[in-house]
């Protein structure tokens, strides 16, 4: 096929109409998709390693009723976001819906509380892997356990940084698969963990015991449980669940490597919520129900691994730290990915300091450049967690309970601007253009009650492929699907190709297609504006799209 008449799938034209060009390797099932979600939650990772912000703001009672209740909210969060990626399936995700609801200001402040949380979440979820696999090994060698120190710690977790790099690196293929075990791990893994805390354990805790046993470690109001406990402190529990449920956004930033994205990515968000919460909440329930001595793990600074040293022998303590340990590899793996494609789309979108570097692909079509910029952010504003602070006669890392605050604030502070620019748009907004039936992908709402309008009418002759490569030879009528091409306008026919009576080439060898585009185009191709400046044609292009002019000029 001579070249300018190449056919562009579903997710390609898509993509075109949102101004960019197929860049990334589009090789990711929906089921890879939800994965990416689901492993970045990772009940495995969240429930254990901030299970103690739960225990000292609330308590057990906090913990059990505080779990669901939260997680309700957070899928209504995750349900607006399925809508907004169904109909603006992008890498850039959070920071591109807000940029095209609410202009350029809003996507560029978005953006930025996205990739900060991002990497926040990403240095976080690494120490807590680095933690959890020197308890791990400390449970199975009494020498290691006792050389324990928070530089020990803290150089395991820069290895762990840079190995999840290298795999993010080799392949976006790999990745994929990586994500699909993952899940199974999860589900596995969790189950695991619920029966052994459900067999092992002689006794367990009563009913009374973790749905109304309530603990205030925080310092504040002198330990007391009064109306200020109730209103400043047992919110602070809550982050246990925003803290875990989070990084669903993945699902938008890995659209643009996804089959059927528009669909795929926004049931990948919300699925993924909704089985975590609910797998969560059982898991914790059994760590509720395994706690044998509650002043004990107060002492413990409400740390996870004292409830199993409690109940079980170091041997089912170690597998239960292993099965977690290994939840949290995978989670550090996916969080990796979500921050780099995150960073890729806003650098392609020139809103970040050296773009030209991050925007950058890779032979493997994968952001190389951004993948080590984020691994290493993350290492740098973890190095607080250094100091030593002594709490109980042991040091703790203060500054990771910092770096989780950080990304919650962060990421959900981002999350809300486009939900509620989307708010703010009502009906106006146009949902799920993942297709131009009477439905739309991934949120099935009838638009019988626009058909009046100009653009519904135009539906039913949307073209096969994009239009572009021949100038037509004569005239058309206004109602023909036109593009730009080699200079001038070319009517499209039914294939969605402009035809020509002499079969010849375009007129100019090198197209270089308009950088921005105008409202109103039939059958969701809007038409590329021909006044526009001229921007060189993208590398190895041979498709019509357009080149983003990006949220900074």
């Amino acid at each position: 096929m001579p070249e300018g008449h190449e056919y562009l799938n579903e997710d390609e034209r898509h993509l075109a109409t949102l101004g960019y060009t197929q860049e990334l390797s589009r090789t990711w099932s929906g089921f890879s998709n939800f994965a990416i979600s689901f492993s970045i939650i990772s009940i495995l990772a969240g429930c254990f390693t901030s299970f103690g912000l739960g225990w000292n703001n609330g308590g057990p009672a906090a913990i059990a009723w505080g779990w669901p209740i939260v997680s309700v909210f957070i899928l209504m969060i995750g349900l607006c976001m399925s809508e907004l990626v169904s109909a603006f399936p992008t890498s850039g995700g959070i920071y591109w819906w807000a940029a095209k609801l609410g202009g350029p200001k809003a996507g560029f402040y978005t953006g930025w509380l996205n990739l900060i949380g991002l990497i926040a979440i990403l240095a976080s979820v690494a120490y807590g892997s680095a933690t959890f696999l020197d308890l791990t090994l400390g449970t199975f060698s009494e020498d290691w356990l006792a050389g324990y120190s928070l530089t020990r710690t803290f150089v395991m977790f820069v290895v762990i940084l840079a190995a999840v790099a290298i795999i993010n690196i080799f392949s976006s293929h790999l990745l994929a698969v990586i994500n699909n075990i993952s899940v199974w791990w999860h589900v596995a893994g969790a189950a695991a963990v619920i029966l052994i805390l459900f067999l092992v354990p002689e006794q367990h805790a009563s009913f009374s015991d973790v749905f109304a046993q309530t603990i205030n470690n925080s310092g504040i109001f002198g330990g007391e449980k009064n109306i200020g406990w109730l209103l400043f402190v047992l919110p602070i529990a809550a982050i246990l669940t925003q803290y875990t449920i989070t990084g669903y956004d993945a699902s938008a930033h890995l659209s643009e490597e996804t089959h059927s994205a528009a669909d795929a990515a926004a049931k990948g968000i919300w699925r993924s919520i909704f089985y975590s919460a609910i797998g969560g909440w059982i898991l914790l329930l059994a760590f509720l129900f395994a706690v044998q001595d509650a002043d004990a793990v107060s002492a413990g600074g409400g740390a996870v691994v004292t409830i199993f040293t409690q109940a079980m022998d170091s041997q089912w303590v170690g597998i239960v730290l292993l099965i977690s340990t290994a939840g949290q590899l995978f989670c550090t793996t996916a969080c990796q990915t979500s921050a780099s494609r995150m960073l890729f789309a806003f650098s392609r979108d020139r809103a970040v300091p050296g773009h030209q570097l991050w925007s950058k692909v890779n032979h493997a079509r994968v952001p190389a450049n951004a993948v080590v910029v984020t691994a290493v952010l993350a290492a740098l504003i973890t190095l607080p967690a250094l100091v030593e602070v002594d709490i109980n006669g042991a040091p703790v890392p203060v500054a990771f309970f910092a770096v989780v605050s950080i990304g919650v604030v962060g990421l959900y502070l981002c999350f809300a601007v486009p939900i509620y620019l989307r708010w703010r748009m009502g009906d106006a907004f146009e949902v799920g253009t993942g297709t131009c039936a009477d439905t739309t992908v991934g949120w099935r709402r009838s638009r019988s009650s626009r058909s009046s309008s100009p653009r519904s009418s135009r539906c039913s002759r949307r073209p096969s492929a994009v239009c572009r490569g021949i100038p037509a030879s004569s005239g058309s009528s206004s109602t023909t699907p036109r593009c730009w091409s080699a200079g001038s306008w070319c009517c499209c026919s039914s294939t969605g190709m402009c035809p020509s009576s002499t079969g010849s080439r375009a007129r100019s060898s090198r197209w270089t297609p308009p950088a921005t585009l105008s409202r109103g185009c039939p059958d969701g191709l809007r038409h590329l504006n021909p006044r526009a400046p001229r921007v060189p044609r993208p590398r190895g292009a041979g498709r019509v799209t357009t080149v983003s002019p990006g949220l900074i000029r």
